[in-house]
């Protein structure tokens, strides 16, 4: 059985996608994966063995430059390889408009979320097979039941199970001391916890005894880590890195320390110990998932807001408790350093030795 997956973005959401195919492949031993993924993640899906062939897309890129797309003959060279082959089902695990619009151009039954269960309702319009799957859950297991009601199997209890291979990532490197990783990136300003916690936090961290890695994604990254590492031995910037060189750092850490971001996911996706921060956003469905993920949750009074600009006004009470420069936004006042920090500890005796 061979079917089309399409899941182009983002970083999270790819991920989330990875434990569906693995009760897809318990259930349905012989099925393969062909799967349409932006081509930033391309790496990912490669990883699951379930997976046979990675379709890259570019429709962030192909946006804004859609003149030379065209000529380029990189929009006809995707749809060739899409149309490639006769799928037995094509599943759009996104259900949105610009995912549901690219099944059209595989050959194949279209199966996604129905009207009342998509993100974008228009887009069941595109589907053969709409499926009911509830809200107020996990990302995760919404699209695990997606799969499962899709390709006729009862869904698997327990936990997903994301069935990438750590040590195969680690192939090649040599033992290395203990280490931490303080993954400080991530998209929206509000989901920042600000760069003096981050710091604070690299101290504590230091005088116990830790090293410390941080990753970085662009320049702005690579300044806020070089500033957070400024005078601590111990503390290393890392070089660029693509998502396979991120990915082996990951797995080779003892914990991380992380904002809503892709790459907590990704820690999360390899079995890390993760302490993860969230101040506008709502870790009950959208959170790192797997073991020994720990949530910090702000509960500071208009979180979750699910802004990406903070509307909040400060009162006079903030403004005397907290310096509005350097602790934006306020929300993540309730997740401090000495608060992470202890949080942090008691998630790793167990994990390491």
């Amino acid at each position: 059985m061979r079917v089309l997956l399409i899941k182009t973005s983002s970083l999270g959401d790819v991920i989330h996608s990875l434990p569906a195919l693995t009760d897809a492949a318990r259930a349905i031993p012989e099925i393969r994966f062909d799967w349409v993924v932006e081509e930033g993640f391309a790496e990912i899906p490669a990883w699951h063995p379930a997976v046979e062939q990675v379709i890259p897309v570019a429709l962030r890129r192909w946006r804004k430059r859609p003149w030379q797309t065209w000529r380029s003959g990189e929009w006809r060279t995707f749809k060739r390889a899409v149309a490639a082959h006769e799928y037995d089902l094509v599943i759009d695990a996104q259900g949105l408009l610009k995912s549901a619009w690219l099944t059209r151009y595989a050959r194949g039954p279209v199966a996604g979320l129905d009207r009342a269960s998509a993100r974008e309702p228009l887009a069941s319009r595109f589907y053969d097979l709409g499926f009911a799957v509830p809200w107020g859950m996990h990302a995760v297991e919404r699209v695990r039941q997606l799969f499962a009601q899709a390709l006729g199997y009862a869904l698997p209890e327990g936990g997903g199970d994301y069935a990438l291979d750590r040590q195969c990532l680690l192939a090649g490197r040599s033992p290395e001391t203990p280490y931490l990783l303080l993954l400080h990136g991530t998209t929206w300003v509000t989901k920042h916890w600000p760069e003096r916690y981050w710091r604070e936090l690299a101290e504590r961290l230091c005088a116990q005894g830790w090293a410390l890695r941080l990753p970085w994604g662009n320049a702005e990254e690579k300044a806020r880590a070089e500033r957070i590492a400024a005078g601590l031995a111990g503390v290393r910037v890392l070089p660029k890195l693509n998502l396979a060189g991120i990915a082996a750092e990951l797995a080779g850490a003892s914990a991380c320390v992380a904002v809503d971001t892709g790459l907590g996911h990704l820690a999360a996706a390899l079995d890390v110990p993760t302490v993860s921060l969230y101040g506008p956003t709502n870790p009950g469905y959208t959170g790192a998932y797997g073991h020994g993920q720990l949530h910090l949750a702000s509960d500071f009074p208009c979180a979750p807001c699910l802004k990406k600009h903070c509307a909040y006004v400060p009162s006079d009470e903030d403004r005397q408790r907290f310096d509005l420069t350097t602790e934006q936004p306020l929300c993540f006042t309730r997740l401090n350093p000495a608060r992470v920090a202890a949080e942090l500890a008691a998630l790793l005796p167990s994990r390491i030795a």
